[in-house]
């Protein structure tokens, strides 16, 4: 027989029948009511990250009826043929590196491996533009490594003995594929790290070698994750303006900007950035199928992970040899250019008045969008949170497509309604005040910051909702039975605990900010310089040896989040 107390209520226990607890609805209207700021900011922000888009698109359709034939007849055809090759070509290179170089770290343990593990990261702080201005200046026929290989094999002059041009699309795609590998590498990595052992031995059981393995369980398993990878990196690839304009390719992104400033064809602008937007749309429709499948093989998260396969010591140097050339290509050999390129003008000429003016210029304006973007993160992650339902969930999902939008699209779709209320304001302060403001917003450099906002607040509310679902649900409800409404819940729980994940997200945001290129060619105010725009112009002059030293700032910034990247993911493990 059970004990008769057993299920009984103490005498002091709150009462358990379902007439005494308040209702769930009643719940919901009250947690409404606490949060209701929250709701509307959210609201807000979103409609200020979707109004880009629609500008863009009201823009395009005004546009004059002859502007449309001559697109098609003369201008999109090339530039989706190049644009189309170029996404493909870096498709397929990151792929490859960045999967090989994830299943050598994973599977197979040689010296130098911890190293490797996160050295390969490094490539993701060297911005593309970048990368082609060291390579333009490395491989000229007079450079440093044509020379040397004329010197090797006994030849003087270049009209003897010279190299393919880098110039080309097959040179893009190498150094752009070197750059963004990094991209497909974290997200396969991470898929390979939590891959069951049982599943691994069992295929080596049924007489499944190592590359059998690799072939017919892990890859089909990492598929997903590639998607995601290959997803961002072609994103990246879309987005840049710096090293296909430097490199000869005449991509949609480059189009945009030569359509607009050149040409001073706004309309014409508008309808290939359009364009642009339908690619991105096919590019993210496309790894949403490819993740259809997703739960199957991250059900096996909290499995045992499988032992790498020792590798002896000459193979293992080999295997180290092969993982490190990606990493130095992509890091090694620009980071060690720059430097020495950085030395000699320093030496030379000491460091310019108009360089640290640049760097106060990026430093500042790139704090104040972080600062906001922060802000803004952290409003639309908490409201998911504590206000969880269909219309917040849809409010997260416009608020965070600015990231998925090249940089140019962004630029053009904020020009837009910031110009016209420019004219408002403008005209008002005409009318009431007798002086006029110009352009208030575009020439304080305010347009430029709302750019940086609705294109990188994706990566504030993802690490944000990331640090917030790390603390129990059943905080928030004790701390709202203690009488605390939904923004004091905020400031006494999460708050505090979700700093680690608030500083995290701030420096991943502020090196966007930094490294961002075409959205600030577009929208800087006159006379306004940044170490990008700075290296941009005289990348595009030529003259390598005086954005050196920018460069270097700008590589040296972005190894910040990749020590982020290397502490947080535990790739040394």
């Amino acid at each position: 027989m059970g004990d008769p107390g057993v299920g009984r209520a103490a005498p002091g226990d709150l009462p358990m029948s379902d007439v005494d607890l308040p209702k769930a609805s009643t719940l919901k209207v009250a947690r409404y009511r606490s949060g209701r700021l929250w709701f509307m900011a959210t609201g807000l922000i979103a409609v200020l990250v979707a109004t880009p888009v629609l500008a863009l698109i009201w823009q395009a359709l005004r546009g004059s009826s002859g502007l449309w034939p001559h697109l098609l007849a003369y201008v999109l055809p090339q530039a989706f043929q190049q644009t189309t090759a170029l996404l493909v070509g870096v498709g397929v290179l990151v792929t490859l590196l960045g999967t090989s170089t994830a299943w050598l770290v994973t599977a197979y343990d040689f010296p130098g491996r911890r190293f490797l593990a996160w050295a390969l990261l490094l490539p993701l702080a060297v911005p593309t533009y970048i990368i082609a201005y060291v390579y333009l200046d490395l491989l000229h026929p007079i450079g440093l490594v044509q020379s040397a290989v004329r010197a090797a094999l006994g030849y003087t002059s270049p009209h003897e003995f010279r190299l393919p041009d880098i110039r080309s699309m097959a040179g893009c795609i190498v150094l752009l594929g070197f750059v963004l590998y990094p991209y497909v590498y974290l997200t396969t990595r991470a898929m390979f790290l939590t891959q069951a052992a049982n599943l691994v031995e069992v295929s080596r059981t049924l007489g499944c070698g190592r590359g059998g393995v690799f072939w017919r369980v892990a890859l089909p398993l990492a598929r997903p994750a590639i998607a995601v990878g290959v997803s961002l990196a072609l994103m990246e690839a879309l987005n840049d303006i710096g090293a296909s304009e430097f490199l000869g390719v005449k991509t949609l992104t480059v189009s945009v900007y030569t359509t607009w400033v050149t040409r001073s064809d706004l309309p014409g602008a508008a309808q290939i950035a359009l364009a642009m937007l339908s690619l991105v749309v096919a590019l993210v429709t496309i790894e949403r199928w490819a993740r259809r499948h997703q739960r199957y093989w991250s059900s096996a998260q909290k499995a045992r992970s499988f032992t790498p396969h020792r590798l002896g010591t000459v193979s293992g140097l080999m295997v180290f040899a092969l993982g490190l050339l990606p990493v130095f290509i992509g890091f090694i050999a620009p980071a060690s250019y720059l430097v020495v390129e950085a030395w000699k003008r320093v030496r030379f000429a000491g460091l310019s008045p108009r360089l640290l003016s640049e760097t106060l210029n990026t430093v500042t304006l790139s704090a104040m969008a972080t600062l906001a973007i922060l802000l803004f993160g952290v409003v639309i992650a908490y409201t998911a949170r504590s206000l969880p339902d269909r219309i917040t969930a849809a409010l997260q999902r416009i608020s965070t497509v600015g990231y998925a939008m090249p940089g140019t699209v962004v630029a053009i779709g904020i020009l837009l309604p910031v110009a016209a209320l420019d004219q408002m304001v403008d005209r008002a302060a005409l009318a009431w005040l007798g002086a006029p403001t110009g352009l208030l917003l575009i020439g304080s450099g305010a347009a430029l910051g709302y750019a940086y906002v609705a294109r990188f607040l994706a990566i504030a509310v993802g690490s944000v909702e990331a640090g917030f679902s790390r603390i129990p649900r059943s905080f928030d409800h004790a701390a709202r039975s203690l009488g605390r409404n939904v923004t004091g819940t905020f400031r006494h729980i999460h708050l505090p605990l979700s700093k680690p994940s608030l500083v995290a997200a701030g420096l991943l945001v502020f090196v966007d900010c930094m490294k961002e290129l075409p959205a600030t060619l577009l929208l800087r105010p006159l006379n306004f310089e940044t170490l990008a725009t700075h290296l941009y112009g005289e990348a595009a002059r030529g003259t390598y040896e005086e954005a050196s030293i920018a460069a270097l700032a700008i590589v040296l910034v972005g190894t910040l989040p990749v020590a982020v990247l290397a502490r947080v993911g535990r790739w040394k493990s």
